[in-house]
């Protein structure tokens, strides 16, 4: 049986991440990077697909308490047994050559035999590998990957079905700790991070993390829950090349048991502009000019072959395959690796290209010398393109069709060019002008429906779309235009138990969970619109679904009360920040 999605607390080196249950199980690791075949994967599959658990021997159920330590990502989980007490101290130390996860078992009170039981499955919990075993050492090997593990202390292992299990027992201020290495299985000899002492990985890894909280600038009312996300959002970063996957998870579903089940271990385009305020305006200027890097380094080439997604080195290809092998997280099916995603149409992208291009340079970001090139390349090929249909925000794997939000960040792509043309005090085409004008009469016309008194998801259609609370904040229409306002007011009709579902397709009974971060930039339109009393409590729902450790998925099941979808999600923690922000300043609009 699969833990709840809120279960799981996250670890990170900032280059690959690591689930962790509330029963002291890693239920999910890839190695090295986070997009890599996964060793470890009952997330979506059952104990023979790999999970390293350290508990008290005989603990079948969830640990008594856990939490961060303060600022950090250290996790502390302690169980009250029968015996006594003990506490395990979880962390991955910013990597210097080789990823880690030490795990340190200390006993408070009494005397306690603890179990560490590590089921190594690699290439996505499919291969059982080759171990070996010496003094306080083993490493288990299959292909191109090694995983040793090692102990600062006596422990006497034993191999049986696949699993490196040790017992031993610690009595009151007794420690020992176990540490887990990847390393290219032709490398001969243990690799240097079993040799670090656990005080020193416990006090270099708990430093890095208060030093960079302490940079950041939010001063306000739900400061905790910002740094947090912050925390979050850092933990998800590929620290070689500053790209920020989606999530760490692949295939957590939408919908328990459905088929909406996607690998979210990328970077996608529609977080750019949103990604790159929110590093800004929290303090966080390195770690914004780093995700500018990457994504000039991955949009370069051919703008018609431009990608929603691509990977955390800005690779293109990312082929989407099934696993046949894993269940599914309760069952929920098909699990998927890669994203088809990055073969779809999306001009929505464009806009969040040159959005952040110019968000960057008013900020004082250098920008690379090609930036005009790279915007003049972009608008020549939405000019001729804009007025076709796409995917939309949402990546619809069905026909192309003509999506407002698409229509509206086109807008906002001419709109950021002119702007980007006069910082740079280049001479900027009229035909740019003429299109965003075109663009905004389009929208106007066909985008909004009379009779529900909003903007809707595409031409033709009465479906309603979270994606249009973003219009004032895009500057396509101010806070004050009636349509915004009768926009925000109809959204109310997406709400399912205080939560915004992105889209009003179908009836809330079957479908999938409702959208964090909609139900997020629903709080942040209100407070556009004038009604900051609304905005808070729906901000602070919000807040109230977040798990024991602050972490938010992409979805949350207004009915059964439980988180859904790719966890951590970074969309959702980037919104809460946008939010705490906006709240926090917000004031009537005149």
């Amino acid at each position: 049986m699969n833990s709840l999605i809120e279960d799981y607390a996250l670890l990170s080196d900032l280059e690959t991440a690591a689930m962790l249950g509330r029963d002291g199980s890693v239920d999910w690791l890839c190695l090295p990077r986070f997009d890599s075949p996964a060793c470890l994967a009952a997330l979506v599959g059952t104990a023979d697909n790999g999970f390293w658990r350290v508990a008290p021997l005989g603990a079948t159920g969830v640990c008594t308490r856990r939490s961060y330590r303060r600022d950090t990502l250290v996790l502390d989980t302690e169980w009250e047994t029968a015996a006594g007490t003990v506490r395990v101290t979880d962390l991955m130390p910013p990597r210097s050559r080789h990823p880690c996860l030490v795990r340190v078992v200390e006993v408070i009170s009494g005397a306690v035999t603890v179990r560490s039981d590590l089921r190594l499955r690699f290439h996505q919990g499919r291969i059982i590998p080759w171990t070996r075993r010496s003094e306080r050492c083993s490493v288990a090997v299959a292909g191109p990957d090694a995983v040793w593990l090692g102990t600062d202390g006596p422990v006497t292992d034993r191999g049986t079905d696949g699993a490196t299990v040790c017992d031993f027992t610690l009595t009151a201020g007794r420690r020992l700790t176990l540490t887990l290495v990847w390393a290219p299985s032709h490398r001969t000899g243990p690799p240097a991070p079993l040799g670090v002492p656990a005080e020193t990985a416990l006090k270099e890894t708990g430093d890095f993390w208060r030093h960079w909280t302490a940079q950041c600038r939010y001063q306000g009312p739900w400061r905790e829950a910002v740094v947090r996300s912050l925390i979050t959002l850092k933990a998800l970063t590929y620290a070689p090349t500053g790209g920020i996957v989606a999530a760490p998870t692949t295939s957590l579903p939408q919908r328990i048991g459905g088929e909406r089940n996607w690998d979210h271990r990328y970077c996608w385009l529609r977080d750019s502009t949103l990604t790159l305020s929110c590093l800004l305006r929290s303090g966080y200027h390195e770690e914004a000019t780093a995700w500018l890097g990457w994504l000039v380094r991955a949009v370069a080439g051919d703008p018609a072959h431009l990608q929603a997604v691509y990977g955390v080195a800005g690779q293109r290809l990312l082929p989407e395959t099934e696993a046949p092998w894993l269940p599914g997280y309760e069952g929920s099916r098909p699990v998927r690796f890669g994203n088809a995603a990055m073969s779809q149409s999306q001009l929505d992208v464009h806009g969040e290209v040159l959005d952040t291009l110019c968000l960057s340079l008013r900020a004082g970001i250098e920008v690379p010398p090609h930036v005009w090139s790279l915007a003049k390349s972009l608008m020549g090929h939405l000019q001729a393109h804009w007025r076709e249909p796409d995917q939309g925000l949402w990546q619809v794997r069905g026909p192309a069709r003509q999506f407002v939000h698409s229509k509206v960040m086109a807008w906002v792509a001419a709109d950021r060019a002119l702007h980007l043309g006069a910082l740079l005090g280049a001479e900027v085409p009229g035909s740019w002008s003429t299109m965003r004008d075109q663009v905004r009469g389009q929208v106007c016309r066909y985008g909004w429906d009379a009779g529900a008194r909003s903007f809707v998801q595409a031409y033709g259609s009465s479906r309603l779309d979270a994606s249009a609370l973003l219009l004032p904040g895009l500057g396509f229409l101010p806070a004050r235009d009636p349509r915004v306002r009768d926009t925000v007011r109809a959204m109310g009709a997406l709400a399912h138990g205080g939560f915004l579902h992105r889209t009003s397709d179908g009836s809330s009974s079957g479908r999938e969970g409702a959208s964090v971060a909609c139900s997020l930039w629903y709080a942040e339109a209100l407070a556009a619109v004038g009604e900051p009393g609304r905005a808070r409590d729906a901000f602070e729902r919000v807040l109230s679904i977040r798990n024991d450790v602050g972490l938010l998925a992409e979805q949350w099941d207004p009915d059964h009360h439980r988180q859904l979808g790719n966890a951590p999600q970074a969309f959702s923690h980037l919104a809460l920040v946008e939010t705490a922000f906006a709240l926090r300043d917000a004031s009537p609009p005149r």
